[in-house]
C-alpha cells in the first residue's frame, strides 16, 4: 500500500455549523469518543472564540481525547488564536487551525485588503500561532477560487513562517474533479518550498462534487481529507467521510493508499450524528443509509443468493452493519443482549449498559419481538448522558373528536414533584402546553416529526422536537410504544438540554 492518508473530522465544527445540527457539551464529547473509537487522525472540535460554550467544549475534548490530533479553528488574528490555544493547550496532539481568505472576490469585499496585505497577515499569523504550537495549520479560504499563482504565494509565504499543513479549501463547493485536480498538481509543481507540509484538501458538496473533488485531489498528492459524518456541514454540506473512507478501502487498485480509519465503527457513527441532531439519513445514502445494502428486486435478490459479490461491492459487515438479524425478547438475558450490542457496534460502560438493559426488559414486555433498530433506539436514548433537571413522572390525556383535549402532566425536580393541567388542540399540544406552565417558560415549536424505529403495530416510535427559545435551537428526542409518551419525553428532552446549556454558559469556562 503507498501513501497513508490522515482524516480529517470536521464534523464538530463545520458540521455543527449547519442548520439544525447543533450539540451541547455531552453531546459533541460523545461524538468525539466515537471518532477516537474510529480512529480517525484529527478531530476538530470547534472555533474556541465563537462563544464561552465553544471554547468549554473544544477544551473538555482535547483534555479526554488520547489518540487523535485535537485542533481548534481560528481566524488569522492574534485573539482567536490566543483563545485557540488556551483551548487545545491540553491535548496530546494539539493543533492550530488558521485560516484567511485568498480569492479576489473574498479580498475585495470581505477583508478589503490588497493581496499584499494578505500575505503579510497569513505570514505573521502563522508566525504568532507557531509560538504557541508546533503543529499549525493554513488554511486558504475560497482557494479553489483563488488565482493560482497568488496562491502559490501565499502556501510559500505560510510554510516558510512554520505551518505544517496548508488547508485547499473548495470553500463554497465550485470546483470539479479535473480542475482541482491541476490545481493540487500545480501547487506541488510551483511552490518551493511544499515538501515541508502536507497538502490538505477541504471540500463542500454545493454541485453534488464534494467526495469526487477529495479524491481527485488525492490522487494529485494531497495527504489530508477534512470531512464530516454523513457529510453534515454548511449549506449542501462536506464531503462524507464514510464514502470517501469506503472508496479508498474498496477501491485500492485505483486510489493506492490507505488510512487508519476502522471501517466497522462507521454505521454506528452516522447513527449517532443523526440521533443527536435530529436529522435522519436519507434512505439511498450511500454506505450508511438504510437502503445501502437492501435487495428488493427478484434478480438481485437471486444474485444475492448465490454470490453476494453480484450485487455488493462491500460487506455490510465492514461498515459495521451486521447483516444477519437476531430477533430479541422479553426470555433474552443479559449475556445475550451484551453480545448483541458488541455486534452492532456499541461500546458501553457498566452504568450505560445497566440503563439499557433496563430499557430493554421494558421494552420487551410491551413487544413481543425486539429488533436491532428498536436497540439501537434504546441504545440513543441513553447512551449520551443529559443532566435530568426534570424527568416525567406520569402523564394522563383526555382527548376526543367531540371534547376539548386536556393533558394532566406530572414531572419531577429533584425530590419535588408538580403537576399541571392544560388544554391544547390535540393530545400532544396539550401536554406541550402543560409542560411549558410547569418549567415556567414556554419554547417556539420549530418543528415536530415522529417515525416507527421498526415495523408492526408495536413498533417504537421515536419523536424529535426542534423547539426555539431567545433565538437559540435544542433538539429533544424521546422514544416509546406510545407515541405521546414519545411526544412528552422528547419535549422534556430539549427542555434539559436549555436548562443544562444556560448553566454552562453562566459557569464559563
Amino acid at each position: 500500500m503507498g501513501r497513508e492518508i490522515k482524516i480529517f473530522d470536521t464534523t464538530l465544527r463545520d458540521g455543527e455549523q449547519s442548520p439544525g445540527c447543533s450539540m451541547n457539551l455531552e453531546e459533541k464529547i460523545e461524538v468525539a469518543k466515537q471518532l477516537e473509537r474510529m480512529k480517525v487522525d484529527v478531530i476538530e472540535a470547534g472555533f474556541a472564540i465563537a462563544s464561552p460554550g465553544d471554547f468549554t467544549s473544544v477544551k473538555r475534548i482535547a483534555q479526554n481525547v488520547k489518540d487523535c490530533t485535537v485542533a481548534s479553528l481560528a481566524r488569522a488574528l492574534p485573539k482567536d488564536i490566543d483563545r485557540a490555544w488556551e483551548a487545545v493547550k491540553q491535548a496530546v496532539q494539539p493543533r492550530i487551525h488558521i485560516f484567511l481568505a485568498t480569492s479576489d472576490l473574498h479580498m475585495q469585499y470581505k477583508l478589503k485588503k490588497t493581496k499584499e496585505q494578505v500575505i503579510d497577515q497569513a505570514r505573521a499569523m502563522t508566525q504568532y500561532a507557531k509560538k504557541y504550537c508546533s503543529d499549525v495549520e493554513f488554511s486558504a479560504e475560497d482557494a479553489s477560487r483563488s488565482n493560482p499563482e497568488f496562491l502559490y504565494q501565499v502556501i510559500q509565504a505560510v510554510i516558510e513562517a512554520g505551518a505544517t499543513v496548508v488547508n485547499i479549501p473548495d470553500t463554497v463547493g465550485y470546483t470539479t474533479p479535473k480542475e482541482f485536480y491541476h490545481l493540487i498538481q500545480g501547487i506541488k509543481d510551483n511552490v518551493r518550498n511544499i515538501e515541508k507540509t502536507e497538502i490538505s484538501v477541504h471540500c463542500h458538496d454545493d454541485l453534488g462534487l464534494g467526495v469526487a473533488n477529495t479524491l481527485s485531489a488525492i490522487q494529485a498528492g494531497a495527504n489530508q481529507v477534512e470531512c464530516t459524518i454523513n457529510g453534515i456541514g454548511e449549506r449542501a454540506g462536506n464531503a462524507a467521510l464514510e464514502e470517501i473512507v469506503m472508496n479508498l478501502h474498496t477501491r485500492k487498485d485505483i486510489y493506492h493508499v490507505g488510512c487508519r480509519v476502522d471501517t466497522k465503527q462507521l454505521y454506528p457513527a452516522s447513527r449517532l450524528i443523526s440521533t443527536i441532531t435530529g436529522v435522519p439519513v436519507q434512505p439511498n445514502k450511500a454506505i450508511v443509509g438504510a437502503n445501502a445494502f437492501a435487495h428488493e428486486s427478484g434478480i438481485h435478490q437471486h444474485g444475492v443468493l448465490e454470490n453476494k459479490q453480484t450485487y455488493e461491492i462491500m460487506t455490510p459487515e465492514s461498515v459495521g452493519l451486521p447483516q444477519n438479524k437476531m430477533i430479541l425478547g422479553k426470555h433474552s438475558g443479559r449475556h445475550a443482549f451484551e453480545d448483541r450490542l458488541k455486534v452492532l457496534g456499541y461500546q458501553l460502560n457498566k452504568e450505560q449498559l445497566d440503563a439499557s438493559f433496563e430499557e430493554f426488559k421494558k421494552l420487551a414486555d410491551r413487544k413481543k419481538t425486539v429488533t436491532d433498530r428498536d436497540i439501537e433506539a434504546l441504545i440513543h436514548q441513553k447512551q449520551i448522558h443529559i443532566p435530568q433537571i426534570y424527568q416525567l413522572e406520569r402523564f394522563v390525556i383526555n382527548s376526543g373528536n367531540t371534547i376539548t383535549s386536556t393533558a394532566a402532566v406530572k414531572i419531577k425536580k429533584g425530590t419535588e414533584c408538580m403537576e399541571e393541567v392544560a388544554t391544547g388542540d390535540g393530545p400532544i399540544d396539550a401536554a406541550f402546553n402543560a409542560l411549558d406552565k410547569l418549567v415556567g417558560f414556554r419554547f417556539q415549536l420549530e418543528d415536530y416529526s415522529i417515525q416507527s424505529v421498526t415495523e408492526g403495530k408495536d413498533a417504537l416510535g421515536e419523536v424529535i422536537v426542534k423547539t426555539k427559545k431567545e433565538k437559540k435551537t435544542y433538539t429533544g428526542r424521546g422514544v416509546s410504544t406510545d407515541i405521546v409518551e414519545a411526544s412528552v419525553k422528547a419535549y422534556i428532552n430539549a427542555i434539559n438540554k436549555m436548562l443544562n446549556e444556560s448553566e454552562m454558559d453562566e459557569g464559563g469556562e
